[in-house]
């Protein structure tokens, strides 16, 4: 069983990306797949999914029953971008922040999941010195969900975790790939290690 990860642009495969998870795919742990050359077998065979903000949310509905299915198994899936074509009923579509001002881009650390605990939030919220690259609004958290980071004085939910009933668990990121976010090369190492270590049930 693998992680799989959908690339859905048109760079060489997680160009943007590839040294953070260059040494996951080496060792057969992560699997990349076009998104074009997806199968309902890739989920079959996977234990962990990670998509990305370019994800084709019309083209992946034709996945809908694998995905189910996948989650149902207990695996997890690590969701980036702004839910438009929800793929499951208990989720929403995406809010934006209206006019939003500077603090309301200030990051607030809610809940210790296991990939950021110990993570000063702050070092994710500018990109040289510029707000808004982590998320400008949230998808709506599910019931049941637990709110891990939140946005300004309104603690606006950008990521979440969510335990489904039928079972498997979706964190959600309401922007980029949050491994990439910050300037801290340190941080941004440590988060892709954790998500692949989470992803594979090593880290829990």
């Amino acid at each position: 069983m693998t992680i799989l990860m959908i690339q859905s642009h048109y760079q060489e495969p997680f160009a943007d990306t590839a040294p953070l998870f260059a040494d996951v795919v080496a060792s057969g742990l992560m699997k990349v797949v076009r998104e074009m050359e997806l199968t309902d077998e890739h989920f079959a065979d996977a234990r962990g999914l990670i998509t990305t903000t370019h994800l084709d949310q019309i083209g992946v509905q034709r996945f809908t029953p694998a995905i189910t299915a996948f989650l149902d198994s207990g695996a997890r899936w690590i969701y980036h971008g702004h839910i438009l074509r929800p793929i499951l009923p208990e989720l929403s579509v995406y809010q934006p922040i209206p006019n939003p001002k500077r603090a309301d881009f200030d990051q607030t650390r809610l809940f210790d999941h296991p990939i950021f605990a110990g993570i000063d939030q702050k070092k994710l919220e500018t990109n040289r010195g510029v707000a808004g690259f982590y998320g400008r609004g949230h998808n709506p958290p599910p019931v049941g969900a637990v709110v891990i980071n939140a946005f300004g004085p309104t603690q606006i939910p950008v990521d979440w975790i969510w335990a489904r009933p039928e079972g498997g668990e979706l964190l959600c990121h309401a922007g980029n790939e949050f491994w990439g976010c910050g300037d801290d090369p340190e941080v941004k190492t440590l988060l892709a290690r954790r998500a692949a270590a989470w992803l594979s049930g090593e880290l829990n």
